[in-house]
């Protein structure tokens, strides 16, 4: 028998590049859904005409909140399904559910935080009974940025602070879960940590300049809302915590600082519902900036000898190949499923399922690479 993954949300920003990479695997059998048949069936006949393609594919509508959605379960019997329709932000838990009492395996790739944190919660339970795996947070956060902590912790007898920060360029294609999601936290306080204790920051301010490898350069960044602000603390012991991400653009990246304040003040109380207009006002500068982008690690601590240690992690992305890098987690944990190397089951963040090392063999191939310095 074929294995068999259903993809929800398959011609997505993330979901296209999922696809594209699980199509190459000889005896899979990919069924790729959206709400919209007519792009999910052309996303098939696309990935059909590519020569790397060796999986059976297929196109068809799937609405995953839709009450019929039980019954295509049953009819496909996915071995797993895979949940790139975000934004996750105020979702409830319902489709992972109903996937694991169907009896397949679950991966998301949700960022948001209240989401990940109440998923094992929810879904543990559930997932452990069917004897099947639940991942949420299968992507950059907290997926990559845990692999690479866990790479590096060793060198430090007490890691004791994480930065964490994101910079997509500007020509990379955006979509609108995104931007959605990103909105959703615009002015809110978040759960930063200083000094061993919370220290709240309001969502897109504590602004930053920060330069990366050539050919990315200095970038601004501004404090985002992520799984890793609840999981990493108590994870790794730590005393202080941060994440940023920004926009390549001064323009945009400050404009939407400024909506910060007017969130933050309560002059506007729903800008994820502005989501779609304020995509398509960005991208009237899509020809501005570059497809260059960069993610980073930072740890610092004190080594075997109690000398203060820190290690600077990087992974820049050049010719539009960022968004290969969120596709990355899932894909991994996908084939290690499908192989049979992976016996954990429950429902978990995207943690301990996978190495730094794995992680970088998937992305080769890509204008992708890294660098570390300590």
């Amino acid at each position: 028998m074929a294995w068999t993954v259903l993809l929800l949300g398959a011609y997505g920003l993330f979901g296209s590049r999922i696809a594209g990479r699980l199509a190459r695997e000889e005896g899979w059998r990919l069924l790729l859904a959206g709400r919209d048949a007519r792009r999910a069936a052309d996303a098939a006949a696309t990935l059909r005409n590519d020569s790397r393609t060796r999986a059976e594919l297929h196109g068809f509508a799937v609405d995953a909140h839709a009450a019929d959605f039980d019954r295509m379960l049953q009819q496909h019997r996915p071995d797993l399904v895979i949940n790139c329709a975000g934004p996750f932000q105020g979702q409830d838990y319902a489709v992972a559910q109903r996937c694991i009492q169907a009896g397949a395996h679950y991966i998301d790739l949700a960022d948001a935080r209240d989401y990940v944190g109440g998923f094992g919660t929810a879904l543990d339970a559930v997932a452990r009974q069917h004897e099947r795996l639940a991942v949420t947070g299968a992507s950059s956060v907290p997926g990559l940025s845990g692999a690479v902590v866990d790479a590096h912790r060793g060198a430090f007898a007490s890691l004791d602070a994480i930065d964490i920060g994101i910079s997509p360029g500007n020509r990379t294609e955006r979509g609108l879960a995104t931007v959605a999601a990103i909105l959703s936290y615009v002015g809110k306080p978040l759960p930063w940590l200083r000094n061993g204790a919370t220290a709240p920051v309001f969502g897109w301010q504590r602004l930053q300049r920060l330069r990366y490898a050539d050919p990315v350069g200095a970038r601004w960044l501004a404090a985002c809302d992520v799984p890793d602000l609840d999981l990493f603390p108590t994870r790794y012991g730590l005393k202080a915590l941060s994440f940023r991400a920004g926009l390549e653009l001064k323009r945009l990246h400050f404009g939407l600082w400024l909506l910060s304040w007017l969130a933050r003040a309560g002059l506007l109380r729903n800008l994820p519902a502005h989501a779609a207009a304020l995509k398509r006002a960005s991208e009237w500068f899509l020809r501005a900036g570059t497809d260059t982008g960069a993610m980073h690690v930072e740890l610092s601590g004190t080594d075997s000898s109690g000398n203060p240690h820190r290690v600077h992690w990087e992974i820049i992305a050049t010719d539009g190949d960022g968004p290969q890098i969120p596709a990355t987690a899932c894909v991994v944990i996908a084939g290690k499923l499908a192989r049979g190397e992976l016996g954990t089951r429950g429902a978990i963040p995207c943690l301990d399922l996978f190495t730094l090392d794995e992680c970088l063999a998937s992305l080769a191939g890509y204008a992708i690479r890294t660098q570390t310095r300590s």
